[in-house]
């Protein structure tokens, strides 16, 4: 590949210091960067230098960078000109922030190009994002960027949004708001105000979500939560006692749909779980495990703590503007941190944690069937124990 010599030397020796404060490589690869019009190396260069500057923000703008992001802007390659453009906003250019604000707020835009924008927005942490991204709420084609989008400002006005548009929402964006509305303490007062009044139905709240509202050791909080929800169990008695009327039951009542089981399980377990190709990969995928055991079944699912694994063991980041994220670290360094929770990969600055704790508990919370009738129990273990996928219910209800 042309100028393939002269990537390599940056890789070797201009990449690296990236990461560090003073930045003193940026000005050398904005001109290394000038010297060619090859977008393919454009690309490589551009790739390393967002590598390297990934989780910082209000990077100083290195000299001559204006007037190359205006030659990438009109370069062949998309990727060129998108990875510039966040780079741009990275370095607090007025104009880039504008330009992705316009094109996040049109709808008349590809919403891949949006949804592009909005990831770049956020990476800068736009102090404009909440008020542009609350009448997004109505726009299905980035609904649910916007939901997301919304957990990482604490601003007054979103939870209340969310609530009231709340039943309008599909399935999918129903989790993201619930995701959402139990990340701050101010937006889980509403949220459970809400449920309180009727406006959201407490069952559509996981027991994972319902672990992230004790999450926050508030007396008002899980005394609403305990109301609602009823206490968790404490001991393995009385979790023995559960696996065993589980038991009973199944063996004892009519065969389970497995069809309406792949129903429940997609609400229920595919956002962390993969089953037959289809799902998430927050928490092991389960194909191959020994599904057809009924008694390794309810273990796991009644008791997912009794052994936690190292690499599915959640750890609880709190931010500095009082933000909880309950999730996987799957990276961190001195600049950034990385953690995977059940709706989303969050990419957050060091400077801006407030605190890193990771617990000895599952990703996989308990009580996650206590909110079933026996039906839907029966229907969720038959899906379990399928050896293949099966169709879903005739009407693809999936909630």
């Amino acid at each position: 590949m042309k100028h393939a010599w002269i990537f390599v030397m940056l890789g070797l020796w201009i990449v690296p210091p990236l990461v560090q404060a003073d930045d003193e490589s940026l000005p050398a690869l904005v001109q290394v960067l000038g010297t060619s019009d090859d977008p393919q190396f454009h690309l490589d260069i551009l790739k390393g230098m967002s590598e390297g500057l990934k989780g910082r923000r209000n990077v100083k703008m290195p000299a001559g960078w204006d007037e190359l992001a205006t030659k990438l802007a009109q370069s062949t390659n998309a990727q060129v000109r998108e990875i510039a453009q966040a780079l741009s906003v990275t370095f607090g250019s007025t104009t880039a922030f504008a330009a992705l604000r316009k094109t996040l707020a049109d709808a008349q835009a590809q919403p891949g190009a949006r949804l592009a924008a909005l990831d770049s927005l956020l990476g800068a942490h736009d102090p404009a994002l909440p008020s542009l991204l609350q009448p997004l709420l109505n726009d299905p084609a980035v609904r649910g960027g916007a939901l997301r989008g919304l957990a990482a400002y604490d601003d007054d006005k979103s939870p209340a949004a969310i609530a009231a548009l709340y039943p309008s929402f599909p399935a999918p964006d129903k989790r993201d708001a619930l995701n959402t509305l139990v990340s701050r303490k101010s937006f889980a007062r509403v949220l459970l105000a809400s449920v309180a009044a009727g406006k959201i139905p407490a069952r559509d709240l996981t027991a994972e979500l319902v672990r992230q509202l004790r999450n926050f050791r508030d007396e008002k909080i899980n005394a609403e939560v305990a109301k609602l929800w009823g206490t968790v169990r404490e001991t393995d008695a009385d979790r023995a006692k559960e696996i065993a009327r589980y038991k009973t039951m199944i063996t004892g009542h009519r065969p389970g749909d497995a069809p309406k089981g792949r129903a429940l399980f997609a609400r229920t377990c595919q956002q962390c779980h993969t089953l037959f190709d289809t799902g998430g990969k927050v928490g092991p995928d389960i194909t191959g495990s020994n599904r057809g055991d009924l008694d390794y079944v309810l273990q796991n699912v009644l008791d997912p703590n009794a052994v936690v694994p190292n690499d599915y063991r959640t750890s609880l980041v709190e931010t500095k503007d009082d933000r909880i994220l309950t999730g996987i670290v799957t990276r961190q360094d001195e600049t950034a941190l990385t953690i995977v929770t059940a709706n989303e990969t969050v990419l957050l600055p060091r400077a801006e944690i407030s605190s890193v704790t990771q617990g000895e508990l599952s990703m996989m919370p308990e009580g996650l069937i206590q909110a079933l009738s026996d039906d839907e129990v029966c229907d969720l273990i038959a899906y379990l124990k399928s050896p293949a996928q099966v169709a879903l219910p005739a009407n693809g209800e999936r909630r």
